[in-house]
C-alpha cells in the first residue's frame, strides 16, 4: 500500500488537545488523526448517502412498489430506443 500525506496547520491550543486525547488512548497524533478522520469520514458519506423521506413521500413510494403505473408514451419510447441500441 503506497501511504500519501496529509498536512494541516493547527493552533497549539488544539494540538495539545489532541496530544491529550490520543495520549489516553496509547496512539500517536497520526494514529489517533488516521482513527478520528476515517470513522467521522464515514458517518458523513453514509449520511449524505442514505435518503430520508417524509411519512408521507414513503407511503406514496410503497404504494407505488405495490401498484407501479402502466407506462406512458415517453417511457415506452425510451425502452423501446434502449432496446435498439443494445441490438446493435
Amino acid at each position: 500500500m503506497i501511504a500519501t500525506r496529509l498536512d494541516i496547520r493547527l493552533k497549539p491550543d488544539i494540538k495539545e488537545l489532541i496530544q491529550q486525547a490520543a495520549e489516553l488512548r496509547n496512539q500517536t497524533i497520526t494514529q489517533f488523526a488516521i482513527a478520528t478522520l476515517s470513522e467521522e469520514a464515514g458517518k458523513v458519506v453514509a449520511e449524505h448517502q442514505r435518503t430520508v423521506l417524509s411519512d408521507r413521500d414513503r407511503d406514496l413510494f410503497l404504494k407505488l412498489l405495490d401498484a407501479p403505473p402502466k407506462p406512458n408514451k415517453a417511457l415506452r419510447k425510451a425502452a423501446e430506443k434502449y432496446r435498439r441500441q443494445l441490438a446493435q
